[in-house]
């Protein structure tokens, strides 16, 4: 994907202007690797593009500053780096924090935004609502997947269900639903009033009705 390495680019060029080129394109072409490693259906290029979207979205909103998306949007590149399906824990979201780190750290990010980014990769396994507007927002953009169209919906839930092929299929579906029900019962399941207003009554809907096909 050319255009989303143009973008890795510009902003690494906003965010560590010393950075080197070379270096630059070495660790975004890594990053496109792992992206589009065998084993993933769902977690993949395509899935930082839509969070980008969503991050624009938000962006325009007024929630996030430029430089905030940029920030987020590096970790959108980061946050899904180590995919592992058999792991359990937070251990992909803690590798990938530790890849983001190396790299950033290599490239010359200030540690300010180095430590942002960290955070806002290791925010991704609990989905806590509570934290920085900037990690509300990025909470938000991962999750913007609940609230898709129908068809994208669908198209998600059987991309989900490829990359745990090798599992049991009561078994996943016990585990999905224990993921997916909690988001029902909270009070909310975005954290930004933008989202709020745009996304959560989509997003209900297409849980529950994920949550009676998995229960039936």
């Amino acid at each position: 994907m050319p255009a989303l390495i143009t973008w890795w680019t510009l902003d690494v060029a906003d965010l560590a202007p010393g950075a080197h080129s070379d270096a630059v394109r070495a660790v975004g072409e890594d990053l496109l690797r792992r992206l589009g490693e065998e084993h993933r259906r769902y977690h993949t290029a395509r899935h930082v593009v839509e969070m980008f979207w969503a991050l624009e979205d938000l962006e325009h909103a007024g929630v996030l500053t430029a430089r905030e998306s940029a920030l987020a949007r590096v970790a959108a590149w980061f946050h899904d780096a180590v995919y592992d399906t058999t792991t359990s824990g937070a251990e992909n979201e803690v590798d990938s924090a530790t890849l983001a780190v190396r790299d950033l750290t290599a490239l010359g990010f200030a540690t300010e935004d180095v430590e942002t980014v960290r955070d806002l990769v290791l925010s991704t396994h609990d989905h806590d609502l509570t934290g920085t507007p900037l990690a509300g927002a990025f909470h938000d953009a991962d999750l913007w997947i609940l609230s898709s169209p129908p068809g994208r919906y669908d198209e998600y839930t059987l991309q989900v269900r490829a990359e745990y092929a090798a599992v049991p299929d009561d078994v996943f579906r016990a585990a999905r639903a224990s993921i997916l029900r909690p988001f029902l019962d909270r009070e909310t399941i975005y954290a930004t009033g933008f989202a709020r207003e745009s996304w959560e009554d989509a997003a209900r809907a297409n849980l529950a009705v994920e949550l009676g096909l998995l229960s039936g």
